[in-house]
């Protein structure tokens, strides 16, 4: 739906920042003084008003920018209401006199180009520490640079993430009720520890490096003279996938990662693969003898975002005796120098009988995936492993390895976790979240948190990934499916392994849900 533009007053109060900066010039010449207030301001409530009313004391002219809808940082659900009209809305209180949305994710540039008098934020943000973005530090710094001045209101506090989760919920019910039951059994700060004591873990990720091509097309119609689907091609986009992604997402949040994989001795694509993958991950790429690096390219119709079409380039025999000698002495070397190890078996090849052994008799602890896929469906199911300390794997590849598709989901993880020793099971059952089993804590299950779905490439990997990290340090696993499916969330709202997840975006995620 198009917001119905403002009108009359409100609807003059509403700037492009650059036309906004000529004005409080012409203002500011006048020796008037310009105050700012910024932020998000999702659902404009008594404690922004007053916030507003205390701010214009301190000068001649009251401007409030907002963050606009790409750069609100409070998970994929969010903001609940469209810039044009969070604007609209605060350009029709009177103690205001404009209204700006910001073109940056941080105010510190709209602060260099309106160069207010006074920058006011509120009390909540007086304990700089507390900001995990560390944007007030910033911003303090760009208002002294222009001359002006930081000051705090201090009035009646809201939360507008509070107000919407209660009385304009954005999930079903049964979410809800959920995100009611975590936050009265788990606050913010209890779920995020997990994440930040991460960073002194030291994490091995092992597993096939995989190339990610979207080909964007257009269909233009039926082939004349065959029964096939012609299309235009419009353009080309890679990521880094696989293990490649995995590692994007551990290194986030940890300080010490390790990266064990193949890539090809032809057609490598290594330049490409350097340029994606975080520079603190100490790589160690093996060349697999005669193969490419694996890309999966997809076929995928622009309009829509509909996957027409899947190509896979890769070598999916064993390794090489040579390879598997140089990969099994890797293993051999790396293992004891990591805390955790995250392995995603994507059934490519990489991993021989004595590579598996290795890793179930080395590694400290082991997290384990062993993905279906079209490449290997039916040949490669988790019990190829003798040993894990963690499980997590989709329902579909939990019942290929029961060789039952409609039995009781529950009885075969049990099943599962028992025949490799392990503790603790995820299995994720797409937009009907995970379901988790631990010997100590029994059964839980945790909805999908996700609001539109863009693309499901990844989505398990980056459970999985986060997930590890908490399962690592003790986590309850109620936390453990809580973490995973906001995680699960960020990457299902963007196209493939684009980006991966960013500890302050997940933060502020968690923050928002639990509030």
């Amino acid at each position: 739906m198009v917001p119905r533009e403002s009108s009359g007053k409100a609807k003059d109060k509403i700037k492009d920042l650059s036309e906004l900066a000529a004005v409080l010039a012409t203002i500011q010449s006048e020796e008037k003084r310009v105050v700012q207030c910024h932020g998000v301001f999702d659902l404009l409530h008594i404690g922004h008003i007053r916030h507003f009313e205390e701010a214009k004391k301190l000068g001649d002219v009251l401007v409030v920018t907002l963050t606009q809808d790409k750069d609100v940082n409070k998970g994929p659900h969010r903001p609940a209401f469209s810039e044009d009209l969070r604007a609209e809305a605060i350009a029709a209180l009177d103690c205001v006199d404009y209204v700006a949305i910001n073109k940056w994710p941080m105010a510190v540039e709209a602060i260099k180009l309106l160069r207010p008098d006074f920058y006011v934020k509120g009390s909540d943000y007086r304990q700089a520490k507390d900001d995990r973005t560390g944007g007030i530090g910033l911003e303090e710094e760009a208002v002294k640079a222009i001359g002006g001045e930081l000051v705090f209101t201090d009035d009646i506090v809201f939360s507008s993430s509070n107000l919407i989760n209660r009385h304009i919920p954005l999930f079903p019910k049964e979410v809800m009720d959920y995100l009611a039951y975590i936050s009265g059994r788990y606050s913010a700060p209890d779920v995020i520890k997990y994440l930040d004591s991460a960073k002194d873990l030291k994490v091995l990720v092992v597993g096939e490096a995989i190339i990610d091509e979207y080909t964007y097309c257009e269909a233009i119609g039926k082939s004349s003279k065959e029964p096939m689907l012609a299309v235009k091609h419009l353009s080309m986009e890679k990521f880094a996938g696989g293990i490649l992604a995995v590692g994007n997402h551990v290194a986030n949040f940890c300080e010490n990662v390790g990266m064990l994989t193949f890539i090809g001795s032809e057609n490598s694509q290594e330049d490409f693969i350097n340029t994606k993958v975080n520079p603190r991950i100490k790589k160690a790429f093996l060349r697999r003898s005669n193969s490419p690096t694996i890309v999966k390219r997809r076929f995928v119709d622009s309009y829509f975002f509909t996957k027409l079409l899947e190509v896979y380039e890769m070598n999916d025999g064993p390794l090489a005796e040579g390879d598997n000698r140089q990969f099994c002495a890797a293993l051999d070397d790396m293992l004891p120098q990591y805390d955790l190890v995250i392995v995603v078996d994507f059934g490519h090849g990489m991993f021989s009988r004595e590579a598996i052994d290795i890793l179930c008799r080395k590694a400290r602890f082991l997290a384990l995936n062993v993905q279906a896929n079209a490449g290997n469906l039916g040949y490669n199911t988790i019990t190829k492993y003798s040993r894990a300390d963690y499980i997590c794997i989709a329902e579909n590849e939990a019942r290929l390895e029961a060789r039952d598709r409609r039995g009781d989901l529950r009885e075969i993880m049990v099943s599962i976790l028992r025949q490799l020793g392990c503790e603790r099971v995820v299995v994720t059952h797409g937009k009907q979240g995970c379901l988790g089993f631990s010997e100590k804590e029994g059964f839980f299950e945790a909805p999908a948190l996700a609001g539109q779905v863009v693309d499901r490439v990844g989505a398990g990997d980056t459970l999985l990934s986060l997930s590890a990290l908490c399962v690592a340090q003790g986590a309850p696993m109620e936390v453990v499916g809580f973490i995973g499916n906001a995680a699960g969330a960020q990457a299902v709202g963007t196209i493939g392994n684009r980006t991966p997840v960013e500890p302050v975006s997940l933060y502020k995620q968690i923050e928002a849900l639990l509030k």
